[in-house]
């Protein structure tokens, strides 16, 4: 149980009277939703559909805050920018004076909310600019969940939206209007070809980052993270599920242990 960390995050500030519609145009998710709720959980992928940068979307006024891991904050800033030509919006990285907050425990603070890509993940809020804290008890328990850390798990444009989970994670709106990548996306899910995708693996001790996951001795994924007991691959999951014996990694067993909110593929 953790409460009140404040995380390794950047906030970016997109205000101005086009701030929601230029954003809405660029990003996975339809922002019209921050009407109802006041944060949504999003993405701006290449071209080609894969993940440069995951973020929270939190309403502010006409316009909106970023929660952004750090390590992709200043990219992000000068994406955005290059998008904006004409329209009437102003980008910039307020971080030294907001910080983001996690808790799993009741929200007590003004301005928390659930996060809106699970509800095992707890509450979240902007407050402050504070000093970032020890993550490791958030990251553990995400890890847990299965839930990846796209800044630390994957590199900039390597996954798919679809492979990094963002369907299950409410992070991508299938009906909504154009957003960089849709094509891609969309292809992907009408012929449902999301193969390979994150998922947990049950181990006995925490393999090192990047080893391969064997299925009969055929690499189909490796290691992106490791904790006490779990792992999270990106993996072929069609092959894992299909694997006529336990998966291995290094060496030692790893069962395969998808969260119940995981779309699974049909086995090869």
């Amino acid at each position: 149980m953790f409460a009140a960390l404040v995380l390794d995050r950047a906030v970016i500030r997109a205000a101005g009277p086009d701030a929601r519609p230029f954003l809405n145009t660029l990003v996975t998710q339809e922002l019209a939703r921050l009407d109802q709720s006041p944060v949504t959980y999003a993405g701006l992928l290449s071209p080609q559909g894969k993940v440069t940068c995951d973020f929270l979307v939190w309403r502010e006024g006409d316009g909106v805050l970023l929660d952004v891991p750090r390590a992709r904050a200043a990219d992000l800033v000068r994406r955005l920018s290059m998008y904006k030509l004409r329209a009437q919006v102003e980008i910039a990285d307020i971080s030294d004076r907001c910080a983001v907050y996690a808790d799993l425990a009741a929200p007590g603070a003004p301005g928390a909310a659930p996060d809106p890509r699970l509800p095992a993940l707890g509450w979240r809020r902007i407050g402050p600019a504070a000093p970032a804290g020890d993550a490791a008890p958030y990251r553990s328990h995400c890890l847990a969940l299965g839930v990846p850390d796209l800044a630390e798990d994957a590199e900039p444009d390597e996954v798919f939206a679809l492979e990094a989970l963002f369907e299950e994670l409410h992070g991508v709106a299938f009906d909504k209007g154009c957003f960089i990548g849709q094509e891609n996306v969309s292809r992907m899910k009408r012929r449902a070809t999301t193969r390979r995708k994150f998922c947990r693996l049950r181990v006995a001790d925490p393999p090192a980052k990047g080893a391969p996951v064997l299925a009969a001795g055929v690499e189909i994924g490796d290691v992106r993270a490791a904790g006490s007991g779990t792992a999270l691959a990106l993996l072929r999951l069609d092959r894992a599920l299909a694997a006529p014996e336990a998966l291995t990694i290094e060496g030692f067993p790893a069962q395969l242990a998808p969260p119940d909110w995981l779309i699974l593929p049909l086995p090869a």
